[in-house]
């Protein structure tokens, strides 16, 4: 498959004064992917955005049908970047890629390192005050990759997946562990010990299997109180 690909710069979210990268727009320039992502691609928050475990968000254009479905016509569903990826593309999504699955695109080597886990600030940007929930919700998220090799990208290089080291561990899977059946003991041993996936989130799984509680997840969702 051939991703499109998007970048964004800090700018106000509409109608607020919180600033966010999370408007992105298609390039239809080469890109330099490093460990951090596409040079010139920002984050205005780098506490809980950006950096090597999420160098690049893919969201799968195939959800745009179902988002329609349940929020009606809005024009962010219309085109790639409504929802802060770098990468937009037909023909994966959640159930068929697993963390750990190794992909090319152009020069550079990447894997998928973790799923999304949904900001508040998708609220402002849709103008739906429980955007995050619903995508949490919903289990359509995307993911994440880290860059085992970095090179030069160009609109048009295909995305083709080379190899698998967890292919049980799909994002569905691991988004039904954590957002689910949230207490399952063997899923989370499981996400615990699985060394592709980022440590944050092994970390959230083993404090899980230690305390037997779920953590609050609302100031993500909802922002600060």
């Amino acid at each position: 498959m051939i991703p499109v690909l998007l970048t964004g710069r800090v700018a106000p979210l509409p109608g607020s004064e919180i600033l966010s990268g999370i408007a992105k727009a298609k390039t239809d320039e080469p890109l330099w992917l490093g460990p951090e992502g596409f040079h010139g691609d920002m984050q205005a928050d780098r506490r809980v955005h950006g950096g090597i475990e999420k160098a690049l968000h893919h969201y799968p254009r195939d959800h745009a049908p179902a988002w329609r479905d349940e929020i009606g016509a809005h024009p962010l569903l219309d085109r790639p970047g409504g929802f802060g990826e770098n990468l937009s593309a037909e023909g994966l999504t959640e159930d068929r890629v697993a963390v750990g699955d190794i992909f090319r695109l152009g020069a550079a080597l990447l894997q998928v390192s973790q799923g999304r886990q949904p900001c508040w600030k998708l609220n402002l940007r849709f103008g739906l005050p429980d955007m995050a929930r619903r995508v949490q919700a919903s289990g359509r998220t995307g993911w994440y990759y880290r860059v085992l090799e970095a090179g030069r990208v160009a609109p048009g290089d295909r995305l083709s997946r080379i190899d698998r080291l967890a292919p049980d561990w799909t994002l569905h899977r691991l988004w039904r562990a954590m957002y689910v059946d949230r207490l399952d003991r063997a899923e989370l041993a499981g996400i615990a010990g699985l060394e592709v996936l980022a440590e944050g989130w092994r970390r959230h799984a083993q404090r899980r299997l230690e305390s037997g509680r779920v953590e609050d997840w609302r100031p993500r969702l909802e922002g600060a109180r």
